[in-house]
């Protein structure tokens, strides 16, 4: 039998149901069950030098995306600041209980009553820096952190060379954080690259899994979507990854295309590359049916490798 044969026989149908809904393609099935759908958003950005320019757009656009309904609000990798400097990134950032973009986004988000995910802020980790994302429930409080474990040490075919590790200390541990839209699974960037985090924060329960990043153009122009989609496949999961988008004030170019993807990998809303909000409704009926048609979070078996020849 084939995979596709296989995941239509265990849906007990013909026509498979459809993951992104719930619903039932064929004709004569039966109402759907009813759906629990709430929206979400990322917040695309083309963060600056300026933490308080940034700061203030970063308010607005949650403010935006509070406006048309987003529950829970992503922001980008380094929200609060772009800088290639190591002197300037440590002039400008502060230990987290300092930070001023922190209590501005807790404000908003009690009175909003939404949950805001901070992609990541640039925060003082003793000598060195940590890229830590911060998600802020809808009473003002800090839910967790979560710092990038993976550091992006590389030398690009166009000449460009990025050495994370230089200024910034990786973390050790991944959250998956319980909120009104589901559970999800926080990681950032160039953590994308690495599937067994993302399988390992689907088997722990995570039923939204998010990437914020700060995306080279080349590499994301090769790379990002497939990704972000290979992730929610893999998974049936849904995937909501923020970005920066643009030429910035310190000379790099990010690739942005913020995307929201749906657990059997449709892209459900993509952003270009210009600052703003987009927004998608998602329902977590979409997670049980797209794991129920492909069971692979069931399927996994240990296994050794051995050289052979």
């Amino acid at each position: 039998m084939t995979e596709e044969a296989g995941a239509a026989a265990a849906a007990g149908q013909q026509d498979a149901p459809s993951p992104a809904t719930g619903a039932t393609r064929g004709a004569g099935r039966g109402a759907p069950p009813p759906t629990t759908s709430l929206t979400v958003a990322c917040v695309q950005m083309r963060s600056s030098r300026d933490p308080a320019e940034n700061r203030d757009t970063a308010i607005r656009l949650i403010g935006e995306a509070a406006d048309a309904g987003a529950a829970y609000i992503q922001t980008p990798e380094m929200t609060g600041l772009v800088e290639r400097s190591r002197a300037g990134l440590m002039e400008k950032i502060h230990d987290q209980d300092e930070e001023p973009l922190i209590p501005a986004v807790q404000d908003l988000a009690r009175r909003r009553g939404v949950t805001v995910h901070i992609g990541s802020l640039a925060l003082r980790a003793g000598d060195k820096v940590a890229n830590r994302a911060i998600i802020i429930g809808a009473s003002g409080d800090i839910l967790a952190t979560y710092d990038k474990i993976h550091l992006f040490d590389v030398d690009l075919p166009n000449g460009e060379s990025w050495r994370e590790s230089a200024a910034y200390t990786g973390g050790d541990v991944a959250p998956v954080v319980r909120t009104p839209v589901g559970r999800v699974g926080v990681t950032i960037c160039y953590d994308l690259r690495f599937p067994y985090l993302y399988r390992a924060l689907a088997e722990a329960g995570a039923d939204i899994l998010s990437a914020p990043a700060c995306f080279t153009r080349q590499t994301g122009e090769a790379h990002w979507q497939v990704l972000q989609r290979a992730r929610a496949i893999e998974n049936g999961a849904f995937v909501i990854s923020a970005a920066q988008g643009g030429r910035h004030e310190d000379g790099r170019e990010t690739y942005g295309h913020s995307i929201i993807v749906d657990p059997w990998g449709v892209v459900l809303a993509e952003a270009g590359e210009t600052p703003g909000v987009i927004l998608a409704s998602i329902d977590l009926a979409a997670v049980a049916a797209a794991r129920q048609r492909i069971p692979a979070l069931r399927h996994t078996r240990p296994f050794s490798v051995r050289q052979a020849g």
